[in-house]
């Protein structure tokens, strides 16, 4: 893996939250990666490692996630505050442009941000979400996130992964679970490997209020119209539908879909016709 800093910046309510730093030229605009519900920073191990060097890659864990702090009020979970956080991040860190790479809460949060000042976007990449969500996968999120299991193993962990979500990614072998266990979980110091996330983040996503921003997203979608942008889809994705990537490239022509086959909720983003397809989406950011 390619060599980062360990960074932190401080949110509003005093808060420790980290990223990734891994250096890159300064005239480009950095690649800010942004991860979904439960997930953290090493999701974007491979694409770090690949880009690293060539472009300065951000990757942030969000509140109760990863290295940052957990919240003190777990009503603060919510896409609003995520948004707030990040606005924070790249103000502190002096960064007034770059390409953002959004795997699902994270692809919603790329939009607010467009929603709030669309300058700062100089391309974007939305991974497995849209202005709508279906309602079958934010359900069966609801189902896993927030429980509390812990596994004596990595191959316990990894198990527990194949188990539950073999239907997302069913071509994955033992290697692949083993790799999938290990960036999203951590060992605990009872010696138990558990989910590296506050199970606190379930309290607000419960609430209606809570999966997705009560909005109507598609004028933030829109925002993001005249940036190089890439849309991709899992084929067997329960989170954005056919349908709904069909319109948002209809109505964002500088916008290139790719379907990830054989992959759910979300595409990990090291699969070849995704590599290909950020390194074409990078080609044409200015």
């Amino acid at each position: 893996m390619a060599d980062f800093e360990n960074r932190s910046w401080s949110s509003r309510d005093g808060l420790r939250l980290h990223f990734r730093d891994f250096p890159g030229p300064d005239d480009k605009p950095p690649v800010l990666c942004l991860p979904g519900l439960t997930r953290n920073a090493r999701d974007f191990e491979d694409v770090a490692a690949r880009l690293a060097g060539q472009w300065r890659v951000i990757c942030p864990d969000m509140r109760g996630r990863g290295d940052s702090d957990y919240a003190k009020d777990p009503m603060t979970y919510n896409p609003a505050q995520y948004l707030d956080d990040v606005e924070l991040l790249l103000e502190q860190h002096g960064i007034a442009r770059f390409v953002a790479v959004g795997t699902s809460l994270g692809g919603l949060l790329t939009m607010l941000l467009a929603g709030r000042d669309n300058s700062r976007i100089a391309g974007f990449v939305m991974n497995d979400v849209g202005p709508e969500v279906e309602e079958a996968g934010l359900e069966r999120i609801r189902e896993y996130v927030g429980q509390g299991r812990n596994f004596e193993t990595w191959m316990h962990a990894a198990r527990a992964l194949q188990e539950s979500q073999a239907d997302v990614y069913p071509d994955y072998g033992v290697p692949d679970w083993l790799r999938y266990a290990k960036r999203v979980m951590a060992l605990g110091s009872g010696g138990r490997i558990a989910f590296d996330y506050d199970m606190k983040i379930a309290e607000p996503f419960d609430a209606p209020a809570g999966a997705t921003p009560q909005v109507d997203m598609w004028p933030l979608f829109d925002a993001l119209a005249g940036r190089p942008g890439l849309l991709l889809r899992g084929a067997l994705s329960d989170i954005l539908s056919a349908g709904t990537a069909n319109r948002m490239v209809a109505r964002h022509p500088d916008m290139e879909l790719v379907t990830v086959e054989r992959v759910g909720h979300a595409p990990t983003l090291d699969e070849p016709e995704a590599v290909a397809a950020i390194d074409r989406l990078l080609a044409r950011v200015s």
